[in-house]
């Protein structure tokens, strides 16, 4: 079950960490790349805190309900 435990904190951490860099795109404070559609469009800052929500989620319920 460590393993179920360690798999889902890394799913979770990932989809938090990709929840960040949407907002910061979104936000316009991370713009890579250059050519990327979502850099200043404030839906992204919105679909990224989703994200990063849905992600530490996961990661309390990986630690807090798999034995």
């Amino acid at each position: 079950m460590a393993a179920a435990r360690m798999g889902i904190s890394i799913i979770g951490c990932l989809a938090a960490l990709m929840g960040l860099v949407w907002i910061g795109q979104g936000t316009g404070i991370f713009p890579y790349p250059a050519s990327s559609f979502m850099i200043n469009q404030s839906p992204w800052i919105l679909r990224g805190a989703i994200l990063l929500v849905a992600g530490l989620v996961i990661v309390w319920a990986g630690r807090r309900f798999v034995r």
